[in-house]
């Protein structure tokens, strides 16, 4: 491994660090972005049914508050749901902004990596193919080893450059894909909730009128 980066020249140092980096931001995502996590399954019903039997506890929100994702949302609608449906929906819509800047983290970075790597790559082919005709002056074309060897490694890191960016775009579409169908779970479970509670409680209203 550290010979095929020595071949490639200087250039493969960056692309080595980007690989790396690439590596960590797909482990990383994949842990953050795991449905348990951000959106548990049963977390509205549980928040239902607290509800619904009057077991809905400050502790509880502040516990929910605590946490990322869904249950920050949640937490933040309950705090403020006394103050009328409009408010809540804007306090948990604010909630939402923050929980969808944590599920975005690195995703700029990751994309970034998919586009520099392959011209990280071309830059080094190109840098390579210059001290090749460079030897081609001074020595002529009749060492083809020599001229084999160094087309070899000025190609080297073209490779290791789409070698990087390819897995880091596939990975910057898939995260992309499952954080659009994550925030569009968490709006429909919001909308819920909000629905719920204050139907519920105009319900009541209305009958105690």
């Amino acid at each position: 491994m550290l010979t095929f980066i020595q071949t490639g020249g200087f250039f493969m140092w960056p692309l080595l660090a980007c690989s790396i980096l690439t590596l960590a931001i797909i482990i990383e995502r994949f842990w953050v972005l795991r449905k348990s996590r951000v959106a548990p399954q049963n977390l509205l019903l549980d928040v239902m049914s607290r509800l619904r039997d009057d077991r809905m506890s400050l502790d509880y929100i502040r516990s929910m508050q605590a946490t990322t994702g869904l249950s920050f949302i949640f937490a933040a609608g309950l705090l403020n749901s006394k103050h009328g449906r409009a408010t809540m929906k804007e306090s948990m819509q604010e909630a939402a902004g923050h929980v969808i800047h944590d599920l975005e983290r690195f995703m700029s970075s990751l994309g970034t990596i998919a586009a520099i790597s392959p011209l990280l790559g071309l830059l080094g082919t190109v840098v390579g193919m210059i001290k090749v005709f460079s030897v081609l002056m001074e020595q002529g074309a009749g060492n083809t080893a020599l001229l084999a060897g160094g087309i070899s490694e000025a190609l080297l890191t073209t490779a290791a450059g789409l070698g990087v960016a390819i897995p880091a775009l596939i990975f910057h579409r898939y995260f992309s894909r499952k954080i659009d169908e994550v925030v569009v779970s968490m709006e429909q479970q919001s909308t819920k909730l909000v629905d719920a509670l204050h139907n519920d409680r105009e319900t009541k209203a209305g009958v105690g009128q």
